[in-house]
């Protein structure tokens, strides 16, 4: 299994043996850093919670002799986002929803309030990313809709976006 890699939003947990006081719990800002005392910022994002503990245990071992560092990650914000779905374009309300097992095209769909007047509901894309690229694939709502073709009703994974475009006049 990959190793967690920490995300803007996580909340970290940092604990120095027997030096409570440098002791803290932190949000990952925007920029990717977290603020220890005594040596400041620390880069947080993009790294597992051991690369992070090994970071602060470097820059203060100039304090401090031999220190002692764990870091854990008590709140998963970024993994959260990474984890919904999308619906965009011609719908009601386009959303950003959490991605649920057995979450269909047609689930999100009508989650973000089904489709405009304006929508183009057989051009409708799902995009997926496949081993580190995106992938579209045609949804065909109209189908789905009026003639319960359920070929193209995809099953969800986290990450995915639907955009369905307005149709042209």
């Amino acid at each position: 299994m990959d190793k967690y890699l920490v995300g803007v939003d996580d909340t970290l947990s940092v604990s120095v043996w027997r030096n409570p006081e440098l002791s803290v719990t932190a949000v990952v800002r925007p920029d990717g850093m977290i603020t220890v005392p005594v040596i400041g910022d620390v880069v947080a994002v993009g790294k597992t919670p051991e690369e992070v503990a090994s970071d602060i245990k470097e820059r203060l071992s100039t304090y401090i002799r031999n220190p002692q560092v764990a870091v854990s990650v008590t709140q998963l914000v970024s993994n959260a986002f990474l984890t919904r779905v999308r619906v965009t374009g011609a719908v009601v309300s386009p959303i950003s929803s959490p991605h649920r097992p057995g979450m269909t095209v047609l689930d999100a769909v009508l989650e973000a309030g089904g489709m405009t007047d304006f929508a183009a509901p057989d051009q409708a894309r799902l995009y997926r990313k496949v081993n580190g690229k995106i992938k579209a694939y045609a949804v065909h709502l109209k189908q789905i809709l009026q003639k319960g073709d359920l070929s193209t009703n995809y099953e969800l994974l986290p990450g995915d976006i639907i955009s369905i475009p307005e149709r042209s006049f």
